[in-house]
């Protein structure tokens, strides 16, 4: 629950000692390490495997032109959690596990499992369509997910809705992409020049067409399913264990579904590829798109209600929520945080925003029932935070929430004003901005 300021002593955290007689392993440093260790032999391995399969030349080509959406897709996820940003260490684990991890998995059980089909069928041909519409879809998905898995699980404080599990697994599936593309472009270019093909004719421009112009959004569609259902179970409460299990596992189904219809698109005939992209791929990205940015909209409306109560703390200004609860205000006193104040004085503006933000989450949660039991310490914790902020971004954010507060329409007095020598019958008057938080 809020209390008034000044902030008072953090209360000790009896956790602390216990973390001094944990066990070798269960420090972070070494968790740490492990990850990074893995992560690298991981990458070291996929690279060795695409280079062996492209060549040299071939996987140059390949990083080149794989590498071409992977910006535009991390700025669009990016964009996506700009109400919450999460730290960037989560986007860059979900991106090399994606690309260095999941990628592995991917090429060493689709190979295992094509070549026993075949071997136990006698019909390469036959397992070849298997393991590209059964065998893959299961495989990729399984492996992306356990990036968004392991988020949830170890960073959960960064995982608290949905739009959080669409830029993990958007995340992921973008670095899977990437590597997936590497070696699909690497392989089309080795092919024209054996064949000779070059221009718009060749094998590497249909690829490059086909998934960097047309569908380089196909990964992260399929997994932000499983992400919209870990994120869906990130707002149940702790003893909602069946919804905490089944959401996202639905979610991974309808993402390997979905998957393997894009990839047998192919067995259904010469137009079967873009009759899927029209009936399947663009309505679900367009809903899903949709799905995002209301949810995104939600968020600033929680925002807007959950604040007011530590304005009334003393916590916060009033316009404070009213300011926080706009994108439009937001970027606005980045601006005059920067102008007046430098680079740093704008990043204690975007972190203030991002504290106060969680804490809007997080009081949420609570009235909701949904709070863990560490709601009180997280709580002072954030508004600790904001009140070592506050010097600095208290008058940007009052800047904002003027700029940016709508006019009120107010009806003109039916007594004539001074100056004027007549007025209409029910005329209206704009006057400046209003914020309806100020006082």
């Amino acid at each position: 629950m809020a209390t008034c300021p000044p902030y008072p002593t953090h209360p000790s955290d009896p956790a602390d000692g216990a973390l001094r007689h944990a066990h070798w392993w269960q420090k972070k440093w070494v968790r740490y390490g492990a990850l990074i260790t893995l992560l690298t032999l991981s990458g070291l391995v996929i690279l060795a495997l695409v280079r062996e399969q492209t060549g040299t030349e071939g996987f140059l080509v390949g990083l080149g032109l794989a590498v071409l959406p992977v910006p535009l897709l991390i700025a669009v996820f990016r964009w996506l959690d700009r109400v919450e940003p999460g730290p960037w260490r989560n986007l860059l684990f979900a991106f090399a596990w994606g690309a260095c991890a999941a990628a592995l998995i991917a090429i060493v059980a689709n190979s295992f499992a094509t070549r026993w089909i075949a071997t136990a069928t006698a019909d390469p041909s036959s397992a070849d369509t298997l393991g590209a519409t059964v065998i893959a879809p299961v495989v990729e998905e399984c492996a992306k997910a356990a990036a968004v898995l392991l988020v949830f699980l170890f960073r959960r404080r960064d995982f608290t809705g949905i739009v959080d599990g669409v830029v993990i697994a958007g995340v992921t599936a973008t670095g899977f992409a990437f590597t997936e593309n590497i070696l699909y472009l690497g392989t089309a270019f080795g092919t024209d020049q054996l064949t000779g093909d070059s221009g718009i004719a060749s094998v590497t421009a249909a690829t490059f067409f086909v998934r960097v112009i047309m569908s380089p959004f196909a990964h992260p569609l399929f997994t932000v399913l499983t992400g919209i259902g870990f994120g869906i179970a990130a707002l149940s409460g702790d003893r909602q264990h069946v919804r905490r299990v089944l959401l996202p596992l639905s979610g991974l189904l309808l993402a390997m579904g979905m998957h393997a219809i894009w990839n047998g698109s192919s067995t259904f005939g010469e137009y079967g590829f873009f009759a899927v992209y029209a009936a399947f791929m663009v309505p679900a990205f367009g809903l899903l798109t949709w799905l995002v940015i209301w949810t995104r909209q939600r968020e600033l409306k929680t925002v807007r209600e959950e604040l007011p109560a530590y304005t009334v703390a003393g916590w916060l200004t009033p316009a404070e929520p009213y300011a926080l609860g706009s994108m439009r205000a937001r970027q606005l006193a980045r601006d005059y945080a920067r102008h007046h104040g430098g680079r740093s004085a704008a990043r204690a503006v975007a972190q203030y925003e991002a504290y106060a933000t969680s804490l809007a989450f997080l009081r949420h949660r609570g009235r909701r029932g949904r709070a863990g039991a560490d709601f009180v310490v997280r709580e002072r914790e954030l508004l600790h935070e904001l009140w070592r902020r506050r010097e600095v971004a208290r008058p940007a954010l009052d800047h904002a929430a003027r700029v940016t507060a709508p006019p009120v329409a107010v009806a003109a007095p039916p007594w004539p004003v001074y100056g004027v020598y007549g007025y209409p019958a029910s005329p209206v008057v704009r006057y400046p901005a209003y914020n309806p938080y100020r006082t």
